[in-house]
C-alpha cells in the first residue's frame, strides 16, 4: 500500500533544519512514501532543491504562513493561529489529503487543534498520548503521557481499551496484557479513581492482569500500562533523566584513567547495544489515541533520525487503520461492561 503524510515541519526546536532532512531519509528508505511538507515555503524549498526526480516527485510544499510556538497557549494557539503549519497539516488528514500528521510541536497546542478539527471516535471522551517504553523482556505501551492530567475512572478504562488495540495491532499480540498503574498491587491501595477503573477493567472482556508499581515499567510483563496524564508524564520525563544519568557517569567512568579508557574499549559492544536499547530517539513518535485521524507527537527536540522514526510510526498506524479499529470494538465493549 502506498502513504502519505502530512508533516508540519515548522514544529519543535530544530524545525525545517532537522524535519526536512528526516523526510528526505523516511523518503529513501520507503519508496511506497509520499510526504506533504507543510510550513513557510521560503525556508522549506530551498533545502529541497538538490533532490532528484525519483524523490522530489514524492514530496510536496504547502505554505502556512504561522508558526505555533513552543511556548504558546494552546488556547491561544487554537484561536488565533488558524492559518498555522501544525493546523493546515491536521486539517490535510481531516481533508483526506493525507492519511496521518506527525508534528514536534506544542504538545498542548497539537492536542486542542487535532481535537477540535477531527474529533473524538464515538465512545471516547478525550485523546490520549501513548507511547513505547523499552523492557527488559520486550517494550510495554504506556498511556496517557500528558494530555489529561485529571482522568475518571471511565476515562481510563477508555485508555485501556485503546491502547490494547493499538498494541494488539502493532504488535501482532492476540490479548495484550493491560495494568493500571498504581502505588501497591494490592487491591486497597490506589485512590478512589484507580480501584473504580480496576472494577471496570475487571468486568471487561480485555485481558487485564490487575495494578503495576512504577518498578515494573520495564519489566515487560505488561503490554500495556494504562495511568491518567500527570503521572504518565512524570514516569516518562524521570526515566529520560535516569538514562541521561546513567550514560553520563558510564562514559565519565571510562574516562578516569587509561586502564579505564582500555576497559571502556572492551566493553564498546555492550555499551553501544544498551544505547541502542535505551535511546529515546529510537523510540520516538507518541500516538493520540481517540482521534478521528492519525496523529502522531515526535518529541519537541527529536533530531532527524528522531522525527524519521516518527513518521514510521505514522505509517504503521495508517498500516493497520488503528482510529477504525479501535471504533470497530469500541462501541461493543463499553456496552457490555460500563452497563453492568
Amino acid at each position: 500500500m502506498g502513504y502519505r503524510i502530512a508533516l508540519d515541519a515548522m514544529g519543535g526546536d530544530h524545525g525545517p533544519g532537522e524535519i526536512v532532512p528526516a523526510a528526505i531519509h523516511a523518503l529513501k528508505k520507503h519508496r511506497d512514501l509520499e510526504l506533504l511538507l507543510v510550513g513557510l515555503e521560503d525556508i522549506i524549498k530551498p533545502r529541497l532543491a538538490h533532490l532528484n526526480h525519483e524523490l522530489a516527485v514524492r514530496i510536496q510544499v504547502l505554505h502556512a504562513p504561522e508558526v505555533v510556538t513552543m511556548d504558546e497557549a494552546p488556547s491561544s494557539a487554537l484561536r488565533n493561529k488558524k492559518n498555522s503549519s501544525m493546523r493546515f497539516a491536521i486539517e490535510q488528514v481531516k481533508k483526506g489529503q493525507a492519511q496521518a500528521c506527525v508534528s514536534a510541536g506544542n504538545t498542548g497546542a497539537l492536542m486542542a487543534i487535532s481535537r477540535y478539527i477531527l474529533k473524538m471516535l464515538p465512545g471516547i471522551d478525550r485523546p490520549a498520548i501513548c507511547t513505547i517504553i523499552p523492557g527488559i523482556n520486550s517494550h510495554t505501551h504506556i498511556l496517557d503521557l500528558g494530555a489529561n492530567v485529571d482522568s475518571s475512572p471511565e476515562q481510563l478504562f477508555q485508555f485501556a481499551v485503546m491502547g490494547a488495540e493499538l498494541t494488539g495491532a502493532v504488535e501482532n499480540i492476540r490479548a495484550p496484557k493491560v495494568a493500571l498503574l498504581n502505588v501497591g498491587t494490592e487491591e486497597n491501595k490506589g485512590n478512589d479513581r484507580v480501584k473504580k477503573a480496576k472494577i471496570l477493567l475487571d468486568r471487561s472482556h480485555i485481558n487485564f492482569i490487575g495494578f503495576v508499581e512504577g518498578n515494573h515499567i520495564y519489566s515487560g510483563d505488561a503490554d500495556v500500562i494504562v495511568c491518567d496524564g500527570f503521572v504518565g508524564n512524570i514516569a516518562l520525563k524521570a526515566s529520560e533523566g535516569v538514562v541521561e544519568f546513567f550514560l553520563h557517569h558510564v562514559t565519565d567512568g571510562f574516562q578516569q584513567n587509561l586502564y579505564s579508557k582500555l576497559a571502556a574499549l572492551v566493553s564498546k559492544p555492550i555499551l553501544e547495544s544498551i544505547h541502542r536499547k535505551t535511546d529515546p530517539r529510537r523510540h520516538n513518535g507518541a500516538s493520540l489515541l481517540g482521534l478521528r485521524g492519525i496523529v502522531i507527537k515526535s518529541h519537541g527536540s527529536a533530531d532527524r533520525l528522531s522525527f524519521a522514526h516518527a513518521i514510521e510510526e505514522a505509517m504503521l498506524e495508517v498500516e493497520k487503520n488503528i482510529p477504525a479499529r479501535i471504533t470497530s470494538r469500541l462501541e461493543v465493549l463499553l456496552t457490555s461492561t460500563l452497563s453492568r
